[in-house]
């Protein structure tokens, strides 16, 4: 007899995040019944390897842009390839709902055309949800993503050192707070900068610059959910409209449902309950 149990959930955090961003949400989702696990992504979390000059004193900004990442070398296949085996522990067999955070999006995609049967429906949370064989990096500078903030943060050339390079232990108060309002601009400052404090370095810029080639009985068949935010300053709210309208135009027969928080880049911290509503929700159809 099949179980009537709803799906476990997989959490997948963004760049430069780990599974400690999803504790609020998971929380929310326990108390509504709901099984969640968050998973780290490829080079980030417990598989992050931060640069050795982060690490040297006297503190060095010329080496420190200049060294080349440890997880330089993580691509998009990789990142995907975990993920699934991920997806796989977690559903012991039953296809799970997969929630992608930022960036994550893109390596959400990559899983979900390998292996659709393993996800019955995909959240993506102010996510890059790239058109097919279009690399998430594209877009980045496109002009729907004006008066993004990301850049401003970048320490280092990500061609050169094969990562997009922070510095979370930046003592410069300028550059702190624009860590804030570029990822938190609707938390308040202490819970602002413990979450400042547990982001990574480094960011693989391979996942960023790779592509896969969506079709409909990959991608295209899950049914999927967007949360657009609403003050977001790291993937503005017109480059996520602009994500939902190429994915219907694409998969007109799968049309993305969409949630809207009047929320910054990271509504797991802000509004994890308005946000777990939406997770809880997703595999029953339109939120």
């Amino acid at each position: 007899m099949p179980s009537l149990a709803p799906p476990p959930i997989v959490l997948l955090p963004g760049f430069w995040h780990g599974t400690w961003c999803w504790a609020p949400v998971a929380a929310e989702l326990a108390a509504r019944g709901r099984s969640s696990v968050a998973v780290d992504l490829a080079g980030h979390g417990l598989h992050a390897r931060r640069p050795s000059t982060v690490r040297e004193r006297p503190f060095s900004t010329e080496e420190f842009a200049t060294e080349h990442s440890p997880v330089g070398h993580v691509s998009l296949e990789d990142a995907a390839e975990l993920l699934v085996s991920q997806i796989k522990k977690v559903g012991a067999g039953r296809p799970c709902v997969l929630v992608a955070h930022s960036m994550s999006g893109t390596v959400a995609g990559r899983a979900a055309e390998q292996a659709p049967g393993l996800i019955s429906h995909l959240v993506y949370v102010c996510a890059f949800m790239p058109a097919t064989a279009t690399p998430a990096a594209g877009y980045l500078d496109a002009p729907e993503n004006d008066g993004a903030l990301v850049g401003g943060l970048l320490l280092a050339d990500p061609a050169e050192v094969g990562a997009l390079r922070l510095d979370p232990a930046s003592p410069d108060p300028d550059y702190r707070g624009l860590l804030r309002h570029t990822f938190y601009n609707d938390l308040d400052p202490v819970t602002a900068d413990a979450s400042i404090a547990l982001l990574s370095c480094d960011a693989p810029a391979r996942i960023a610059g790779g592509a896969t080639a969506l079709t409909a009985q990959g991608w295209g068949s899950v049914p999927r959910t967007y949360v657009c935010t609403g003050r977001d300053n790291v993937c503005r709210p017109a480059l996520q409209r602009r994500f939902i309208a190429e994915a219907d135009a694409a998969f007109p027969g799968n049309r993305t449902h969409v949630a809207q928080l009047d929320a910054s880049h990271s509504p797991f911290l802000s509004m994890p309950g308005a946000l777990a509503g939406i997770v809880a929700n997703a595999s029953c159809g339109p939120v």
